[in-house]
């Protein structure tokens, strides 16, 4: 499967309340095809035929994560949107809470693509699975989403010339993130991946890469995880607009792939499946929807 930059097409996203061009960094966004099938008769030449039929758009979109982008984004992968909370003492900062059942339906979009000058837009897309990604290695390395994209609309043309702007907000980075563990900050973990799929019933993993050092136990039990990212300014109204929360609950270990004889430091991978609920809390500073 081939990979398009973002130099050379441009995706944007069309909901009720807004349109985004995302600043993502790679795509494979394309057509999803079956063939109508056609059996050879039994007197005849005895060839099969077929049809190409469009079922719509199939691939995923992988975009850093920005202020601008982020409420929107989020909202799109968990689902279920609580109502807009006013945050006292500032001047027009909303929180909004996502929360992620179990279930295939989420909000629906529009995606238009632009590659090569042909602009085509998909209607009724949704998001059926993501991947959330925090490298720590590298802690200018910005957090990255990868969303996998489905649709059963054809693409059509898309007739008009105005083009979106592109978000330039602030990226989140791996150096401004921080975790906790039972509510205890845990400066052991450099990264994480947290992996969902929507299809056939919501699936989350949590892939937790972990520093290790002798004498220190791993729980194979996570009640409570909490990551929060947050811009590393003060310009923004109580740090919040600029800052993202990810609450995930009852974490059951899957597999633990630090088991290395080692008499120093050990890094490596824990894989936890989560058993409650994945929540997030993302701030704007208007008062719409965000999706």
């Amino acid at each position: 499967m081939a990979l398009v930059h973002g130099r050379e097409c441009s995706i944007t996203i069309k909901t009720a309340y807004r349109g985004i061009r995302l600043p993502y960094s790679e795509e494979t966004i394309r057509e999803a095809v079956s063939i109508l099938k056609e059996e050879a008769p039994i007197e005849g030449d005895g060839i099969c035929r077929g049809l190409c039929k469009s079922d719509g758009v199939t691939g995923c979109v992988v975009t850093p994560l920005s202020i601008g982008t982020t409420p929107l984004l989020l909202g799109l992968c968990l689902g279920v949107m609580e109502m807009p909370v006013y945050v006292s003492e500032t001047r027009n900062l909303y929180r909004h809470e996502a929360l992620m059942a179990p279930s295939e339906d989420g909000a629906v979009f529009n995606l238009i693509q632009d590659r090569g000058g042909v602009r085509k837009i998909y209607e009724g897309c949704r998001v059926t699975g993501f991947e959330l990604r925090i490298m720590g290695e590298e802690e200018s390395r910005p957090l990255s989403l990868k969303m996998d994209i489905a649709g059963d609309i054809p693409a059509v043309a898309y007739p008009y010339a105005e083009i979106a702007e592109t978000d330039r907000g602030e990226r989140f980075k791996a150096d401004g993130v921080t975790y906790k563990v039972n509510e205890v900050e845990d400066k052991d973990i450099y990264g994480l991946r947290i992996v969902a799929t929507k299809d056939g019933g919501a699936r989350t993993e949590v892939w937790i890469h972990r520093m290790l050092r002798p004498g220190l136990d791993i729980a194979p039990v996570i009640e409570g995880l909490t990551l929060i990212a947050q811009v590393k300014r003060d310009k923004y109204e109580c740090k919040s607009f600029g800052l993202f929360r990810l609450h995930l609950e009852r974490l059951l270990l899957m597999s633990d792939e630090m088991a290395v004889d080692s008499a120093g430091p050990v890094i490596g991978p824990l894989r936890y499946y989560v058993a409650g609920k994945v929540m997030a809390s993302v701030f704007t500073n208007n008062d719409g929807g965000i999706i």
